[in-house]
């Protein structure tokens, strides 16, 4: 087993974060294709099959950490950012849409998170990132985003990042609390994870909400995003497909209103 790089980091900006790793030399940090910002010379990138923890492992091991990644969304490979200098180097990744990074010391969180397929951003070499089935019936056909979910095991630091604004809250044992899944960001890996359905006619037809939704029962601790990707790209598309005249010409909104598309 490798064991996890131990990393410094800081976090910079407010809705449009980026996290900024120290690499002392011969320390490696993995990411995310696409969320490299900048590094310091003396920083060595390298391309990993799989996350990087079972690069000792064999082929088979590499293949078996790969096909999760698969199955969880995500890409074939990681990208790995070596310090090959004598002196401490610099390396910044940054958050895909307006958000939040959520940095995590897995040793204080129980070694292991649950989380979206699509939160993880980057953390310590020697962090495994694998898959977790929800293997409750009603989970895996009415989850939703919450279906399969992607676990971070480890003792080293990880970095989630998140949309809109970010509350972690602490759930108490048999606390309970009932959320959409797109707005679960990810959990401890105490937390009981489980899909309720919304009674009634009324919820079910004109609810808007979905006739589902996730239930969280403590003891453990929950990060939850106002603003799921999905929910904002839905509704950009939405307005993108309605044909809709330019707010700088010469009728405007009044233009919109007498195509019938109104303001």
């Amino acid at each position: 087993m490798i064991q996890n790089h131990e990393i410094d980091y800081r976090i910079f900006g407010e809705e449009m974060q980026y996290v900024e790793v120290e690499l002392d030399p011969t320390e490696t940090a993995i990411a995310e294709p696409g969320a490299f910002m900048m590094m310091e010379d003396g920083i060595a990138m390298e391309t990993i099959f799989g996350d990087g923890s079972q690069q000792t492992g064999g082929l088979l091991g590499k293949l078996l950490n790969a096909g999760k990644r698969v199955l969880a969304g995500e890409n074939l490979f990681v990208t790995a950012f070596t310090n090959v200098s004598s002196g401490k180097r610099h390396v910044s990744f940054a958050s895909p849409y307006p958000g939040k990074i959520i940095p995590l010391n897995l040793q204080q969180l129980g070694n292991r998170i649950i989380c979206q397929k699509d939160a993880f951003l980057c953390a310590a070499k020697g962090v495994s990132i694998g898959i977790e089935f929800q293997k409750k019936l009603g989970t895996g056909l009415f989850g939703g985003e919450g279906f399969i979910m992607e676990k971070l095991e480890g003792d080293g630091m990880a970095f989630m990042h998140a949309s809109g604004y970010v509350q972690q809250r602490e759930l108490q044992p048999g606390e309970l609390l009932k959320i959409d899944t797109g707005c679960i960001v990810g959990f401890t890996a105490g937390v009981d994870y489980d899909i309720q359905f919304v009674g009634g006619i009324k919820n079910t037809l004109f609810g808007g909400e979905g006739v589902f939704f996730a239930t969280l029962r403590g003891p453990g601790i929950v990060w939850i995003q106002s603003l799921p990707i999905s929910r904002l790209a839905g509704r950009i598309l939405q307005y993108a497909t309605v044909q809709r005249r330019e707010e700088g010409s010469v009728l405007g909104g009044l233009g919109n209103l007498l195509d019938g598309d109104g303001w």
